[in-house]
């Protein structure tokens, strides 16, 4: 007898999550891929253990036209089922192509398409980027592990005391981006893999995280 193929989480309209896997040496985050319904193609943020379980999913949901991978760390996890071409800013692009096959690198901020933008934000790694997807009905950004979520609280994960001005840079950054939904690659996992936000909610948690790493921390 046939069976069904799980559908993927939709825990906002447009946005589709992948199964969990949970990071390494960090048991207690979760990490997800994301799959971007657009009508011009769908597109994969995130290399995780879950665009390889969730396959078959994806592909009865279209495939996907790119991978856009935010930051070097996510090659560990090596090239995921199917043939989803994978682009990293040039910076983490040597790391990253040591796991996983890359297809294409940007140097940049820079349009992917009409709604989609790739934002370098430096300081989690040298090459760091997030990306801006406006859906038409929410404007979500991915900040992979640059801005995270543990317990319902935004987080900083700062790894090279080298990089903390860069890091508070792309953090002064994104409080001027237009956006009112965070997804981050990882959350604690006692939380929605997702926070809702506005303008004014986005720039007190963002001061926060600021005023931790100008105080020499790195969270």
């Amino acid at each position: 007898m046939a069976t069904s193929t799980p559908a993927l989480d939709l825990p906002v309209a447009g946005l589709r999550a992948t199964s969990t896997a949970r990071l390494p040496y960090q048991h207690n985050v979760l990490l997800r891929s994301f799959l971007l319904e657009r009508p011009a193609g769908n597109v994969l943020v995130y290399n995780s253990p879950g665009l390889t379980a969730d396959a078959k999913a994806i592909d009865d949901l279209g495939g996907a036209l790119m991978l856009l991978i935010n930051h070097e760390h996510e090659g560990m996890y090596g090239d995921p089922a199917g043939a989803v071409p994978a682009f990293v800013h040039e910076r983490d692009s040597a790391a990253t192509a040591r796991q996983m096959q890359v297809a294409g690198t940007f140097d940049r901020r820079q349009l992917l398409a009409e709604d989609l933008e790739a934002i370098p934000t430096p300081g989690h790694t040298a090459g760091t980027t997030s990306y801006l997807w406006d859906s038409g009905a929410h404007r979500f950004l991915f900040t992979g592990d640059f801005i995270w979520i543990e317990d319902g609280q935004w987080k900083a994960v700062l790894l090279d005391p080298d990089l903390r001005e860069q890091y508070l840079d792309s953090l002064a950054l994104v409080c001027d981006l237009d956006f009112d939904v965070l997804v981050p690659w990882g959350v604690s996992d006692n939380g929605p893999c997702f926070a809702m936000t506005d303008k004014g909610d986005t720039r007190r948690r963002i001061d926060a995280i600021i005023t931790r790493i100008e105080a020499g921390g790195d969270r």
